[in-house]
């Protein structure tokens, strides 16, 4: 008998023979063989041979007119032979026309049909085999879009549930319903951390913890007679297979799966239902993608110091106590901006653009994205970007290296350049001790420090070297607005700013600020 479990089947639901029976315009007639409104129909196949064996692949519909069947058949087996070598390829049901050979389906096939358990369809004159089989493929499509809908619908629900403040009990009870069944997400210790839907019994709860032991990893796949396998080996022995990311059984009548959550934690989704509907898998899969992310993020050790760092700054903790816990003593600050004018960057892109420059410390806001990069880390240019990069600091200094990100993203979009790093190089403002740099510049600029934007317009258009058109690009206002702004800063500081050393002395102030 061929294995037509591992047979290729088409890329549609089988239907069931109950759907084709229904289908008025065909007026096929049920006379022989088991009532199963479980058996289903994978494809049809016409064949006159005697012995359809070699050519059948499992879980068709036969179709014969009877062309092959000798004057004796009914005093002798053949009808036996026949039935029986059908039913051993796995054939599905056979159909009788009765035209253009004979009249009626032969007595003596209709109790083959009984006694080996394959239903019989009588198939009417008018309709004809190639009716039949463009019914069954009509039938599959139907089937294949009710499909694809129910699987559509469910990934829109669950993502949806993903997005609720309980996101996990969320996703678990939406999985529970549309697989009418049970749903449970197990801990790295095998512990159940929260459940949903209706419960089955013991067996099949029981069964599927175990069930998820065998997909978690370093979990036993198989137990000998000795027990479980043990987890280290000599080193003589075998490799031991891989850990499957899922796996299937049936217990009680219970359809079970459990589910390997990606991340290496070890959680495990577990699905019990009572049956096994099309597209049950792929639902069970991208509820198993969201938890993944659900859970694997806030256990990873990053994850959770991310979060630990975040609250001890909204609890009142300085930088510098809080930098430990993300693992790096320097830190270099990114500002980004699209490089094509347009709508601020999404979540999703800004995402995309941490992953680049290594980092997952990512703010949005303002049209900019500021990104966080640990500083043994070099920050390059990005396809699509303009980005401003600081000098490497410490914690203490972060507002600073945000500050110097800024201006270099400024200047990078003024000059049209894709990356600009903020100098390293020490200058002679460094020789004032810096309580007097910062008193002399707050004295200095003490006439326009009430308006920020005055003093960001200075500062760009001092280090643009007094070009209009490339200030008004840096900060996205009209060439005229920087003239107005400029010759404001001139009079409240009443400065000469044509002259180089008060653009020079400024400068100096602007950079203590």
């Amino acid at each position: 008998m061929p294995d037509t479990s591992a047979t290729p089947v088409p890329p549609t639901p089988p239907i069931p023979l109950s759907a084709l029976l229904a289908r008025e315009d065909l007026g096929l007639r049920h006379i022989a063989g088991p009532i199963d409104p479980d058996t289903v129909i994978h494809w049809a196949h016409t064949s006159e041979m005697a012995d359809p064996y070699p050519y059948l692949l499992g879980g068709e519909l036969l179709l014969t007119a009877g062309v092959h069947i000798p004057e004796a058949a009914g005093s002798g087996t053949y009808f036996d032979d026949y039935v029986s070598r059908i039913v051993a390829a796995g054939g599905a049901a056979l159909g009788f026309g009765l035209a253009p050979v004979h009249d009626t389906v032969p007595r003596a096939l209709v109790a083959a049909c009984d006694t080996y358990g394959l239903p019989l369809l009588e198939v009417p004159p008018q309709t004809t085999f190639s009716g039949v089989a463009r019914a069954v493929w009509q039938l599959m499509a139907q089937a294949r879009l009710a499909e694809l809908r129910r699987v559509t619908e469910a990934q829109q629900s669950l993502a949806a549930a993903a997005a609720r403040p309980d996101p996990v009990a969320a996703v678990l009870r939406q999985l529970a319903q549309r697989v009418s069944g049970w749903a449970v997400l197990y801990g790295p210790d095998g512990a159940e951390l929260a459940r949903a839907g209706r419960s089955p019994e013991a067996g099949p709860v029981t069964a599927l913890g175990t069930l998820a032991a065998v997909v978690r990893p370093g979990g036993t796949q198989t137990a000998g007679p000795q027990g479980p396998t043990p987890a280290s080996t000599p080193p003589s022995a075998p490799t031991p297979p891989p850990t499957p990311s899922s796996a299937t059984d049936t217990v009680g009548g219970t359809h079970l799966a459990a589910y390997a959550l990606g991340g290496g934690q070890g959680f495990v989704l577990g699905v019990a239902a009572p049956r096994r509907d099309p597209g049950d898998h792929t639902i069970a899969s991208v509820a198993a993608v969201l938890l993944s992310l659900l859970t694997g993020e806030q256990q990873s050790g990053s994850g959770a110091a991310r979060s630990a760092a975040l609250v001890r700054l909204l609890l009142g903790a300085v930088p510098e106590d809080v930098a430990p816990l993300l693992g790096e003593d320097r830190w270099t600050v990114v500002h980004a901006r699209p490089a094509a004018d347009g709508p601020a960057p999404d979540a999703l892109a800004a995402s995309a653009l941490g992953a680049a420059l290594g980092s997952a410390l990512i703010d949005t806001g303002g049209g900019v994205v500021r990104v966080l990069v640990p500083g043994d880390r070099e920050p390059t240019a990005q396809e699509g970007w303009i980005c401003g990069v600081s000098a490497a600091v410490g914690p203490h200094e972060w507002a600073s290296a945000d500050g110097q990100a800024a201006r270099a993203l400024a200047r990078a979009r003024a000059t049209r350049t894709p990356l600009v790093r903020h100098g390293e190089r020490p200058a002679l403002a460094d020789l004032v001790p810096p309580a007097d740099a910062q008193a002399h510049a707050r004295a200095l600029l003490a006439p326009i420090a009430a308006t920020p934007a005055l003093t960001e317009t200075l500062r760009t258009w001092l280090s643009l070297h007094g070009s209009w058109d490339r200030t008004a690009v840096a900060l996205s206002v009209h060439r005229n607005t920087v003239r107005q702004r400029i010759a404001r800063c001139a009079a409240l500081l009443e400065a000469d700013l044509d002259d180089a050393d008060v653009r020079m002395e400024l400068w100096f102030a602007l950079r203590e600020t």
